[in-house]
């Protein structure tokens, strides 16, 4: 997935896979992913998807502050 946010380019191809958290299983509405990556400039941001009910039930890209990714990191 590939997002612009504030004139900057946020590719889940393109950029580099840190952490992924995963809450329920598989077809679970309330479950979903975050997924920490890091951009080739040294950004950061968290790949979203889940279930109808989750807190994420569209797929989507969110931008996280550095330092925001140690805080994100303890809790997952």
């Amino acid at each position: 997935m590939k997002k612009i946010i504030c004139k900057k380019e946020y590719d889940t191809q393109t950029s580099t896979l840190i952490k992924k958290y995963t809450y329920g299983s598989f077809g679970d509405p309330n479950g979903f992913e975050e997924s920490l990556y890091q951009t080739p400039g040294g950004l950061y941001f968290l790949y979203v998807n889940g279930g109808e009910a989750s807190i994420y039930p569209n797929e989507d890209i969110i931008r996280l502050a550095k330092t925001k990714v140690n805080d994100w990191m303890d809790t997952h």
